[in-house]
């Protein structure tokens, strides 16, 4: 474990870590980000986004991703890549386990983030990366002029169904109840239906993901008690988001019921000097905006708490 203790430690690398990067950073608090997969999050993967103020025609994920990442930098935040996999409170020292050594930080900020939740069904998990995708703008190209089936009726469902319309032949969307996305989107839908582009299937029931020869060849759905196979090249499941805090059993730091994380109205934890901003923390509203927001927010609160350290 290296004996150096750095001011400020931020576990993951997206909006709204990014967000507070620029804050601590530019206050000339050394600031540190550890992402273990991409830069930017799940706002990275999201082919457009339409309601981030100051972006009148939207901007690709990737593009505002980028963009903060280089402001970010610019005032001297890093960037590391490193799977963090435990956290723990010594004497107000914060030790960090990354990959296969230990890390010190006087100040923590958790902005892991959430992640896409899976439907547990047979045939999921085998043929994930094979016909099974979470992210229509990672492997939406794989499926030109082939069918897909999308499963959700959120924002994200159908926002990556309009999208996957670029690629695909056909789009069944698969909603267990109601579509739920924001009045603006169903809009869009329509139009996309009008065309012929999707049919939508309310009060599904998603059961299993068939193969054929190895292959996904169809998804078998329930409605009204009634068992069906809809043929298909590949499934995209949008079913909600998970908070990314595995990581932190037996930290010590609390967790509401669902596993977000618990914070003050300074965005601190329970624990001294260990702050959560963005959707990884209990009450988030799931929005770019609200967690850059947030960033900003716990970057304040984090300069305040080392300044009571005499950290200047």
């Amino acid at each position: 474990m290296t004996e150096e203790i750095q001011d400020l430690i931020m576990i993951g690398a997206g909006p709204s870590a990014l967000a507070a990067a620029i804050y601590t950073a530019r206050e000339d608090i050394n600031t540190i980000m550890y992402e273990k997969s991409i830069v930017g999050g799940l706002a990275a993967i999201t082919d457009k986004v339409d309601n981030y103020p100051g972006f009148p025609d939207g901007i690709e994920g990737m593009e505002l991703a980028s963009q903060l990442e280089k402001q970010a930098k610019r005032f001297g935040a890093k960037v590391e890549y490193g799977d963090i996999t435990a956290i723990r409170d010594e004497n107000g020292i914060k030790i960090l386990t990354v990959d296969d050594h230990e890390v010190k930080a006087r100040t923590v900020l958790i902005a892991t983030g959430s992640s896409n939740s899976k439907l547990n069904i047979p045939g999921e998990s085998e043929y994930y990366g094979r016909g099974v995708h979470y992210c229509a703008t990672c492997d939406g190209a794989f499926y030109r002029g082939r069918k897909i089936a999308v499963v959700g009726g959120g924002n994200s469902a159908v926002q990556e169904a309009i999208f996957l319309t670029r690629f695909a032949s056909h789009i069944d969307l698969l909603v267990r109840s109601q579509i739920k996305a924001s009045e603006v989107l169903q809009t869009d839908l329509k139009k996309m239906v009008d065309e012929g582009k999707i049919t939508i299937h309310l009060g599904v029931n998603t059961e299993e993901i068939v193969a054929t020869d190895g292959k996904v060849s169809a998804v078998k759905v329930i409605k009204d008690g009634t068992a069906s196979l809809i043929a298909t090249d590949g499934v995209f499941i949008f079913v909600g988001l998970k908070p990314n805090t595995a990581f932190l059993e037996g930290s010590g730091v609390e967790l509401d019921d669902q596993g977000f994380i618990m914070t003050d109205k300074k965005l601190q934890t329970n624990i001294a000097g260990i702050f959560a901003s963005g959707d990884v923390r209990s009450g988030a509203t799931m929005q770019i905006a609200s967690a850059v927001g947030e960033g900003a927010t716990a970057a304040l609160s984090i300069s305040e708490y080392l300044h009571a350290l005499g950290r200047d």
